[in-house]
């Protein structure tokens, strides 16, 4: 397959897993609720998006990178969130 092709699949996937989060924060941000947010799928799930952030390092990915570097900060921002007791 064309690299070229392979990075445009990679990062419109990247895209797409990343983009998800966003209405998430963006209706606890508005609410101030996490109450119907799972604490313990949050915290597995920031793991292993900072497993895959690591794993696009290693492999110089850039859409792993570019997708996981962003996806961290918007799991994170839900567990600060949900920590805080929102």
């Amino acid at each position: 397959m064309d690299t070229s092709l392979q990075s445009l699949i990679g990062f419109a996937a990247a895209f797409c897993t990343t983009a998800a989060y966003v209405p998430q924060v963006w209706r606890i941000w508005r609410t101030r609720s996490t109450q119907d947010i799972s604490l313990l799928m949050f915290a597995v799930m920031t793991l292993g998006v900072i497993l895959w952030l690591i794993y696009g390092i290693l492999l110089s990915s850039a859409p792993v990178i570019l997708a996981n570097g962003t996806t961290l900060v918007l799991a994170v921002t839900i567990l600060v969130l949900k920590l805080r007791g929102g």
